[in-house]
């Protein structure tokens, strides 16, 4: 029931899609706490093959907004957020009741401490970007449903990935560079946005980049990171 006193489609048992082998997340709706439209756009292919809706919060105020409506059966939330950490939500939800069933971490950080630290916030799982395998996405999610949410009988595990649309990797170096132009710079934010293209998009070129950005990046880190991304957009753009 929403706030207004409305029952949702969701609610009402004749109206639940039913999990089969072929759509395992069917009757499952997915809150996706990310600021990438790359990342987003690979999270809403997974979700469509597996038969659950998604909702996408792109920062904590919006995820905030989706929480206070309702209650979603999956959470995947990113750790480098435009308005704070996604670590914090993490905790919040996790202490919740009731809990969401399944509370997931994503980041393109590095990987073992990016996981360490969901894990300590209260999350279920973590997936490394890039986020592409549909086998991966459905027992992520899988390996903490309850028992009787899994479909029933035997399950093809599909071997196939998924390929977001282009451009939405380009609205995301369009957007980096906007942060890049920002005085004074938020470069702990932009590095961990630029991680999260980079292997999203299996960008090494970005993804050292990204790396070597020092704390307080001078004139010509900026230009050589400016030229960098410059230079993905206009490529982009000709193809």
């Amino acid at each position: 029931m929403d706030r207004y006193g409305q029952t949702a489609e969701e609610d009402i048992p004749f109206f639940r899609p039913v999990a089969t082998a072929e759509r395992p997340l069917a009757g499952l709706t997915v809150l996706v706490v990310e600021d990438s439209r790359f990342a987003s756009e690979a999270l809403r292919l997974l979700c469509l093959r597996s038969g659950a809706r998604i909702r996408r919060a792109d920062c904590l105020s919006s995820a905030h907004r989706h929480l206070n409506t309702y209650r979603p059966s999956v959470a995947i939330v990113d750790l480098g957020l435009p308005d704070g950490s996604g670590l914090t939500l993490i905790e919040e939800m996790d202490r919740t009741s009731p809990r969401v069933p399944v509370l997931l971490a994503t980041s393109g950080a590095e990987r073992e401490a990016s996981a360490r630290a969901a894990a300590a916030a209260g999350a279920d799982g973590f997936l490394p970007k890039p986020v592409d395998s549909l086998a991966a996405f459905q027992a992520a999610i899988l390996d903490h449903l309850p028992e009787e949410m899994h479909p029933k009988g035997p399950r093809q595990v599909p071997l196939n990935t998924i390929c977001p649309d282009q451009l939405a990797l380009r609205e995301d170096l369009t957007r980096a560079l906007d942060l890049l132009a920002q005085d004074p710079l938020q470069t702990s934010y932009l590095r961990k946005f630029l991680l999260g293209i980079a292997r999203a998009s299996h960008d090494t070129g970005l993804l050292e980049t990204a790396r070597a950005l020092p704390a307080q990046p001078g004139h010509a880190d900026r230009a050589n990171l400016r030229a960098l991304l410059s230079d993905r957009v206009a490529g982009m753009a000709a193809v």
